[in-house]
């Protein structure tokens, strides 16, 4: 990866990867290969297509998730994300870090003062990110020590809604079936130790060390709702005919096209 710059929770460093290549997909999907007319077109919309909200992604995580309801369905995450502000984070996530990695789902994560505004029905799709920082277990590879501190220190008292939409960790070759919600882990002995072990390799990292590091980070008390699998039934989506709940959550009869008038500038 080329040198460039990274833009990490409102820092900027210089950087030689910001995390990539040494990860592969879980699957190859079936296709024939791309033809050379292809790629000069893709080619062609790099130089002449503005990305914005591609552009915007500047920070990279890696974690883990399990299937809410089946926590020994467990899989690596690879987080790419953009800062919208001091209070949400969007990511998108893929199941590997080179070019050839599958789009897996995405996860909105939003800062502790904005959870406590959803509804309770709303925070029990929600995990809480305490544990995955102050066990090792999320990092910020190829950042300086200080900086990836800094980050996790934002990132402990934080909590996150995740859905994957392809899921490639079970062989699935093509994007089949539905998004499943997916949670983080909140306790010492839920993960299968081999998945860190193997990532650690991977990423040239150590999540034992990353756990004495932080060790000074201590995140508020957890707000009631999140990591709702703990404490009642597992949610999970299943199809079947369109519910009233349904229909209420798609809006009625609205235009997406309706946008909020730009703030007059003086």
């Amino acid at each position: 990866m080329h040198p460039r710059v990274c833009f990490c929770a409102g820092l900027a460093f210089f950087l030689s990867s910001c995390g990539g290549r040494n990860t592969r997909s879980y699957v190859e999907s079936p296709g024939n290969p791309e033809a050379a007319k292809t790629k000069v077109l893709e080619a062609g919309a790099a130089v002449l297509q503005s990305k914005p909200p591609i552009d915007a992604i500047n920070v990279y995580l890696d974690g883990f998730h399990f299937y809410n309801g089946n926590m020994g369905a467990q899989m690596e995450a690879h987080h790419y994300c953009s800062v919208v502000n001091e209070d949400l984070t969007q990511c998108i996530i893929f199941d590997g870090n080179d070019k050839a990695s599958k789009l897996m789902g995405v996860e909105y994560i939003v800062s502790r003062n904005a959870f406590e505004t959803l509804p309770v029905e709303e925070r029990k799709l929600w995990h809480s990110h305490n544990y995955e920082v102050k066990s090792g277990e999320l990092i910020a590879s190829a950042i300086p020590k200080t900086a990836e501190h800094a980050l996790m220190m934002k990132i402990a008292s934080t909590y996150g809604k995740t859905w994957h939409t392809w899921n490639t960790d079970q062989g699935r070759t093509l994007p089949t079936g539905h998004p499943l919600l997916m949670m983080g882990f909140t306790a010492d002995g839920q993960i299968h130790r081999d998945m860190i072990a193997d990532r650690d390799r991977r990423l040239n990292t150590s999540t034992e060390k990353e756990k004495e590091n932080r060790s000074d980070i201590n995140p508020p008390p957890l707000v009631v709702g999140a990591n709702s699998w703990q404490s009642g039934p597992a949610l999970q989506l299943s199809l079947g005919p369109i519910t009233g709940e349904a229909r209420e959550a798609m809006g009625g009869d609205h235009r997406g096209n309706e946008r909020p008038k730009p703030k007059a500038t003086r």
